[in-house]
């Protein structure tokens, strides 16, 4: 009978983990990360859950020269939505504002075996993992959605989603323009039970 070994210990990476927290995508400035910089990033966030080698998602990059032409896509749906400034201020601003982010695409794939929700969890532990890779490479980051990722004819146009396809998240990442507060956080009492015997 061999003694079981417990996982190797990563203080430094719990204590990341537990410190980590967005940084507003509108505050950040100049510059993003280089397409040589973020490679490692992306590297590393897509070793996350995908079932199996399903890789149930793609991923946009959206670099600062194209954020005006995505910019300019918001406003026009926008408009043809009969939407009010407002609409049109939130369609435009994350772009407006944008240096860099990256768009996670959930695309799910035929299976038996994975269901499409389990697909796209798997797109959601994506975002959260380019999160943690480019905060950890020393970058701010911030997951946004609004009514522009939630639009399928917006994100046809600009991201040349099919219909089987969606935005599950446009994480921006950039500069942090200085030291954030931390907000207060969940209270373990309140949002965990345990299931006894």
């Amino acid at each position: 009978m061999t003694e079981a070994h417990p996982a190797p210990q990563n203080p430094a990476v719990l204590d990341f983990l537990s410190h980590r927290m967005s940084y507003p995508a509108k505050i950040m400035t100049g510059p993003a990360p280089t397409r040589a910089e973020l490679a490692p990033i992306l590297s590393a966030a897509l070793r996350v859950p995908d079932h199996g080698k399903l890789e149930p998602w793609r991923l946009v990059v959206v670099e600062h020269a194209a954020m005006a032409r995505l910019a300019n896509l918001a406003e026009a749906r926008a408009r043809e939505l009969g939407g009010d400034s407002e609409k049109i201020d939130k369609g435009r601003g994350q772009f407006d504002r944008g240096h860099l982010a990256v768009v996670v695409i959930a695309a799910p794939k035929p299976s038996e075996k994975i269901p499409a929700v389990e697909q796209l969890l798997s797109a959601g532990a994506l975002c959260m993992n380019i999160l943690h890779a480019a905060t950890a490479a020393g970058w701010g980051a911030n997951w946004l959605t609004g009514w522009v990722s939630h639009d399928a004819t917006f994100i046809a146009r600009a991201f040349g989603c099919t219909p089987q396809e969606s935005v599950v998240g446009i994480i921006h990442i950039a500069t942090p323009a200085g030291a954030m507060p931390d907000r207060p956080r969940p209270d373990l009492v309140r949002v965990v039970t345990y299931a006894e015997a």
